[in-house]
C-alpha cells in the first residue's frame, strides 16, 4: 500500500495532466471555432462576389444585345441611304 502523501501527490499529478489537456482541448475548440468563423466570413465575401460579378455580367449581356440592336439599325440606314443615294445616281 501506498502511503498517503505519495497517494496525494499521484492525485494531483493526474489532476494536473487533467486540467492541462482540458486547457488544451479548450485551447483546440477555440481555434477550431475561430477558423470556422473565418471560413464563414470568407463564404459570405465569395457569395457577395458571386452576386456582384454575376450582376455585372448580366449588364454587360444587356449592353452587347442592345449593341447589336442598334449594330442591326445602323446597318439597315445605311442600306437605305446606299440605295438611296443609287436610285438619285441612276437618274
Amino acid at each position: 500500500m501506498m502511503p498517503t502523501g505519495k497517494t496525494v501527490d499521484a492525485a494531483l499529478d493526474g489532476l494536473r495532466q487533467a486540467i492541462a489537456a482540458l486547457d488544451n482541448a479548450v485551447d483546440m475548440r477555440f481555434e477550431r471555432e475561430r477558423e470556422h468563423g473565418e471560413m464563414d466570413g470568407e463564404v459570405r465575401r465569395i457569395h457577395t462576389d458571386r452576386s456582384r460579378l454575376a450582376q455585372e455580367l448580366d449588364q454587360a449581356e444587356f449592353r452587347a444585345n442592345r449593341l447589336e440592336e442598334v449594330n442591326r439599325e445602323v446597318s439597315r440606314r445605311l442600306v437605305t441611304a446606299m440605295e438611296t443615294i443609287r436610285a438619285v445616281l441612276d437618274r
